[in-house]
């Protein structure tokens, strides 16, 4: 353990292995990550033919030029299914087929409150979870007061058997704090440089994680946070602390909290919660991230090979759903690492309004280990909102946009239709990998 090697992403950017030299040499990236700022994917964007266009991004830069409109909004919504039926069509697929598709889906994120939570009730009111069709259910949404059980039973981390349930919990709650006792609550004369670095950076990031929620600046959140991230890191020496997963903490912690504090977000206090309870939150958000991370390792180890491999997919399959979008993308020089990266790292939790990311995580979680490549459908949906948009902007307007999404008024409407979209598109193109392929 003292031998633990901090996954530094700035190396990782300027390391051979990533392959720095393929992208333009017009561009000058440096993520944003020094001097405290530790956005990971934001990146400072320069073309040396524009040369006033010099500034770089912080995740709380307000003032966009960019907003969403009425128009725009109705464009979302009216046009997804002609524009993935026009898209159809090209691949001569037939549109009926999309149409029950779209349907079924659509009409599945709008069941009522009551419908959904009697399927879920019978699903596990057994005595052993059918996980498959606990999955088929919690694709379109999971009722708020069932997600902490739904999404411990789609990660495994609470078994099917209901006998088993309450044991196993106990157990793996003390084992995480028996692992926050052996790793975390040592002075720093035992751990080795790598390890207080790696502390040091988790400190510094935590009181940056959503920083737009009031919940999140409280000091006792932070502290959980730090146990978490820390502890997780030192039992995943392959990758470690990577920045970005502190984001991905956050649903877990909301989910596990709802179980303790009523009411909204905006009216939680971690001190109203007994020491007992926040280390049972805490192992819990522990536990599920592990499971959550364990088919995506390579998306934080060194270099992070698996978000470039999903990089290039996803370029692929925009260039084979709307191939005007990435001809115009490309002839203006903007490479889909500069912006998806950071998409990939965080999975859209920075790029979405906070209280749509639970909804988000139910799809997430239900896709389990075919997660990694339905990201590439769902991450082409999302850019694809705006196709007509981007077909009119130029480099400086296309940086501007992409790193300040309108989607500050997205309500669950606006989700459902990137979720339904990308849904079509993996039916259509997941058995033929070879879209993928010039």
């Amino acid at each position: 353990m003292k031998n633990y090697k901090r996954n530094n992403p700035e190396e990782d950017w300027r390391n051979k292995d990533f392959n720095i030299a393929s992208l333009d040499s017009r561009f000058n990236l440096s993520p944003r990550l020094a001097k405290g700022l530790g956005i990971p994917g934001k990146i400072l964007l320069t073309r040396t033919a524009s040369p006033n266009f010099q500034r770089s991004f912080s995740y709380n830069e307000a003032g966009t030029s960019y907003q969403t409109t009425p128009a725009v909004q109705e464009k979302v919504l009216s046009t997804s299914k002609s524009f993935v039926i026009a898209s159809v069509d090209k691949l001569k697929i037939s549109t009926p087929f999309v149409e029950n598709i779209y349907k079924e889906v659509h009409m599945g994120a709008r069941a009522t409150d009551s419908t959904r939570v009697m399927k879920f009730t019978k699903v596990l009111s057994g005595t052993t979870i059918i996980l498959e069709r606990l999955r088929e259910l919690a694709w379109s949404g999971v009722p708020d007061h069932m997600r902490r059980t739904v999404w411990r039973l789609l990660l495994g981390y609470a078994p099917s058997n209901s006998d088993r349930r309450e044991g196993v919990l106990r157990r793996k709650r003390l084992q995480y704090l028996d692992y926050v006792s052996q790793y975390y609550d040592i002075p720093d004369t035992e751990r080795s440089d790598d390890e207080i670095n790696m502390l040091h950076q988790i400190a510094l990031d935590c009181p940056r994680t959503v920083p737009d929620v009031a919940f999140f600046q409280q000091q006792e959140v932070q502290k959980s946070l730090e146990r978490i991230l820390y502890t997780w890191a030192i039992r995943h020496p392959a990758s470690g602390y990577v920045q970005g997963i502190n984001d991905l903490v956050t649903p877990f912690l909301i989910v596990f909290l709802s179980e303790y504090l009523e009411g909204g977000i905006d009216n939680w206090s971690m001190s109203d919660l007994s020491s007992d309870k926040i280390s049972n939150i805490e192992a819990d958000c522990y536990w599920c991230l592990s499971k959550m991370l364990e088919g995506m390792q390579d998306h934080y180890t060194f270099a992070q090979p698996g978000i470039q491999r999903l990089v290039f997919k996803l370029k692929e399959l925009v260039r084979r759903i709307d191939e005007p979008v990435s001809r115009h993308m490309e002839d203006q020089g903007l490479e889909f690492l500069q912006f998806t990266f950071r998409w990939f790292n965080c999975l859209l939790i920075r790029e979405i309004p906070f209280h749509l990311v639970t909804r988000l995580w139910d799809t997430y979680l239900a896709e389990g280990d075919a997660l990694p490549d339905f990201l590439v459908y769902i991450f082409a949906s999302f850019l694809l909102t705006w196709s007509d948009n981007l077909r009119k902007l130029d480099f400086q307007e296309l940086v501007m946009f992409l790193q300040h999404l309108p989607t500050q008024n997205w309500s669950h409407r606006e989700l459902e239709v990137v979720l339904s979209r990308a849904f079509m598109w993996y039916s259509m193109f997941n058995n033929s990998p070879n879209h993928f392929v010039r």
